[in-house]
């Protein structure tokens, strides 16, 4: 049995969890997630708590149980708390502005970039070198944080570009003469 899925996957008060087979859905203040995770793990739901074990001993059943286990507890967490990334921009004239649900970008380029959130996801810009993209949704929210960054990632000479707030870009050394 994998060590992740021994843990059960402790139910906050204000969060409703509903089990159809394989199916679970986690229903919060911040939104509702479902998901299907299939036959090879069986979920349970036992006082306030739910256990994730392997279906079967086969190998692919006893790994995929700590993932259903670590997938169930952000999907709890997520529509409890939620989930947030921070990205900077760094660079001469790179900024943000968010309206609405477009993230409009200047990176350096000759255009705007603009792109939009999916639903669920929400992007707020406290200032203009700043991105604050958070929802309910961990992998959502991973998603589009990387896809804002690929629009200009961090170039490793000057650090210009946009990067996660807690990245370390080690920068290198100019061709000496």
């Amino acid at each position: 049995m994998s060590r992740i899925a021994k843990y059960p996957v402790i139910i906050p008060a204000k969060v409703e969890i509903t089990l159809a087979g394989s199916k679970v859905d986690v229903k919060g203040p911040l939104g509702t997630l479902s998901r299907d995770f299939g036959s090879s793990v069986k979920i349970e739901k036992k006082d306030n708590q739910i256990l994730c074990s392997a279906a079967n001993g086969d190998q692919f059943s006893r790994a995929m149980s700590g993932t259903t286990r670590a997938i169930v507890n952000n999907m709890v967490k997520g529509v409890s708390e939620g989930f947030s990334k921070k990205l900077t921009l760094v660079g001469v004239g790179y900024r943000a502005a968010a309206a609405g649900d477009v993230l409009n970008l200047s990176l350096g380029f000759s255009h705007p970039v603009t792109h939009t959130m999916p639903a669920g996801v929400k992007v707020a810009t406290p200032t203009q070198t700043e991105i604050i993209i958070s929802g309910s949704d961990r992998q959502q929210v991973g998603q589009v944080a990387a896809e804002v960054r690929a629009y200009r990632p961090p170039e490793p000479y000057k650090g210009k570009g946009v990067r996660y707030a807690d990245e370390k870009i080690t920068l290198k050394e100019t061709k000496k003469k």
